[in-house]
C-alpha cells in the first residue's frame, strides 16, 4: 500500500501531466492557425505523451491499492506570440515538470517508499529527454527566426515526428 503522502503528490503529478497535455493541445491550435503544421503535430503527439505520462501513474496509483483522486485542470493560454515564444514557453514547462517529479521523488524518499522510487527514476529520465528537446528546438528557432524558409522546413521536421 502506497503512503498517504506518497498518493496526494502522485495525484498531484497526475494533475499536472493533464495539465500539461491540455497545454500542448492549446499550442497545437495556435500552430494549425499560425499554418505550421508541422508543429502542430509534434505538439499533439506531445499531447498524447503528457496522458500517457498522467495514465502511467494512474495506473500505479491503482497497482499498488491507492485511489486516485483527479484534479481540476486550468485553462490554458490560447494565444502566443509566435512560435518561438509556444517553444520558449514549453521548456519553461518542462523544467517546472521536471521540479515537480524531483519533489515527488523525496516525497518517496523521505517515505521510504521503494517500488515508487524505482517508477520514477523513468519519468526522471523522460524530462532529460524533454528538455534537451524542448532546448533544442528553441535554439534552432532563435537561428532561424519566425518566418521564412528555415521556419518552413523546421516545421516539415518537427512534422515528420508525428508521424512516427
Amino acid at each position: 500500500m502506497l503512503p498517504k503522502e506518497v498518493i496526494e503528490s502522485i495525484n498531484d503529478q497526475i494533475q499536472a501531466e493533464l495539465s500539461s497535455a491540455y497545454l500542448y493541445l492549446s499550442m497545437s491550435s495556435f500552430c494549425e492557425a499560425q499554418n505550421l503544421p508541422g508543429m502542430a503535430g509534434w505538439l499533439r503527439r506531445q499531447w498524447q505523451e503528457e496522458q500517457e505520462h498522467a495514465l502511467k501513474l494512474f495506473d500505479y496509483v491503482i497497482a499498488r491499492g491507492g485511489h486516485v483522486v483527479l484534479q481540476a485542470i486550468e485553462r490554458p493560454p490560447a494565444k502566443f506570440k509566435s512560435p518561438l515564444d509556444v517553444f520558449q514557453q514549453i521548456l519553461s514547462h518542462e523544467q517546472k515538470v521536471t521540479a515537480s517529479i524531483h519533489k515527488l521523488y523525496e516525497v518517496a524518499l523521505k517515505a521510504k517508499d521503494y517500488p515508487t522510487q524505482i517508477e520514477l527514476q523513468w519519468f526522471i529520465k523522460e524530462q532529460v529527454e524533454e528538455e534537451k528537446n524542448a532546448n533544442d528546438i528553441v535554439e534552432q528557432m532563435k537561428m532561424i527566426g519566425d518566418s521564412g524558409t528555415p521556419l518552413i522546413m523546421l516545421d516539415r521536421q518537427l512534422g515528420a515526428r508525428s508521424k512516427s
